[in-house]
């Protein structure tokens, strides 16, 4: 598979496994695992019919590294971002001093008076570096950069979790914890 057929493939996976997964007949457990088998069956059914192999290129090959594979390699979900009910079961983690979140330059105003929200999410996602909030941010639009204060979050009681590719996610972050780093 090309980049270009990865990504498409990517951007149906996301759409069945965290958003609708009844647009082609899934039903994901509480955590959101899928029978690998139920997605190429049900994919076919739709005439978005892929391979195993396909999958297992998307899975190891996406930049994101979005999705993973159970233990068996027999079932498969997205590692977050869903806007269906999951529970996916992560332990709360002790995050670095400081997480970032890029978003566009537009939305500043309105995070800096209400803070991060999950808006459609489960969860407001964190990255630990400057250069992966900027790609986020990019994706809407001029981006911008806000600085979280995990330490004083933590010392407040917010419990903050992470995933298999990274991702830092807490329930919300108030306004009192963020600081606009530079619009990029």
């Amino acid at each position: 598979m090309n980049e270009k057929e990865i990504v498409k493939l990517s951007k149906r996976l996301s759409s069945w496994l965290r958003h609708r997964p009844e647009a082609i007949g899934l039903d994901p457990d509480a955590a959101g695992w899928v029978r690998v088998e139920d997605l190429l069956r049900q994919a076919a059914a739709h005439r978005r019919a892929f391979t195993r192999a396909q999958l297992d290129t998307v899975v190891e090959r996406n930049n994101k590294r979005r999705f993973e594979f159970d233990e068996s390699g027999t079932s498969i979900r997205a590692r977050q971002g869903h806007s269906i009910e999951v529970d996916l079961g992560y332990a709360p983690a002790e995050p670095p001093d400081v997480l970032y979140h890029g978003t566009a330059e537009r939305t500043l105003n309105l995070i800096m008076a209400e803070g991060l929200l999950p808006m459609r999410r489960h969860a407001v996602h964190l990255s630990a570096d400057i250069d992966t909030a900027v790609n986020v941010g990019g994706r809407h639009g001029r981006p911008a950069v806000l600085r979280v204060d995990t330490t004083a979050m933590r010392r407040d009681g917010h419990e903050f979790f992470v995933t298999g590719n990274g991702v830092w996610l807490v329930d919300a972050v108030p306004p009192r914890y963020l600081e606009l780093l530079a619009a990029r």
